[in-house]
């Protein structure tokens, strides 16, 4: 058996081997440098060039809306950690002399306290202006000399006496004294219904 063994050309038909040049060698700072100015120079390039203007302003409106949700949120946890204080009118109140008030009705608190101060020969009592059917305002009818609920047509007397429309029942007193000064002071906090009209505290005896 015969062995061929094959030669590596020589001369003028050897293959010629190419070597790429060499370029000079940058030192790893300015490589980095430069790697870093590609990025900064190429910020709002790429994905971002490639997006429409309406591909953009969407964008925009996810990004405003993750933030609100986010902001939103915060807020919202931070109420727990703050007590809820309810700021309620002052139910006790001084309404001035009982030589301020002439005999019959005085409205002047209607508005502002919901009142009504009634003066009669045994003294003064204080009416809490809220009908008793569905709580409505009634208003006094002077020439009428009734207080006329303009809800539901309920009608009471000058003593808060109920004698028409749906009203079940009288109007409810406060409580009313006279203090140290002489002053009346109300308090609506504490009502006499119609039984207890006779507890000395629902009328301010006056001369």
């Amino acid at each position: 058996m015969s062995t061929s063994v094959s030669e590596k050309p020589t001369g003028a038909s050897a293959e010629k081997t190419t070597t790429a040049p060499v370029g000079p060698l940058v030192p790893l700072r300015d490589r980095l440098l430069q790697s870093d100015k590609a990025r900064t120079q190429g910020a709002g390039t790429g994905a971002d060039r490639d997006l429409s203007p309406d591909q953009k302003k969407r964008r925009n409106i996810v990004w405003a809306i993750t933030f609100g949700t986010i902001i939103g949120g915060t807020l919202a946890s931070m109420r727990f950690f703050f007590p809820r204080v309810l700021f309620e009118p002052k139910t006790r109140f001084k309404i001035g002399y009982p030589t301020d008030y002439a005999m019959g009705v005085d409205t002047k608190w209607q508005q502002s306290q919901r009142i009504w101060v009634v003066r009669d020969a045994q003294g003064i009592f204080v009416l809490l202006a809220k009908c008793t059917h569905l709580g409505c305002t009634p208003d006094w009818k002077l020439t009428d000399n009734k207080f006329k609920c303009p809800c539901h047509g309920s009608g009471f007397d000058i003593e808060g006496v109920n004698f028409e429309g749906p009203a079940p029942r009288p109007l409810d007193r406060c409580l009313v004294e006279i203090d140290a000064t002489g002053e009346l002071v109300v308090d609506k906090a504490v009502l006499f219904p119609f039984e207890k009209w006779s507890d000395p505290r629902a009328r301010a005896s006056v001369a």
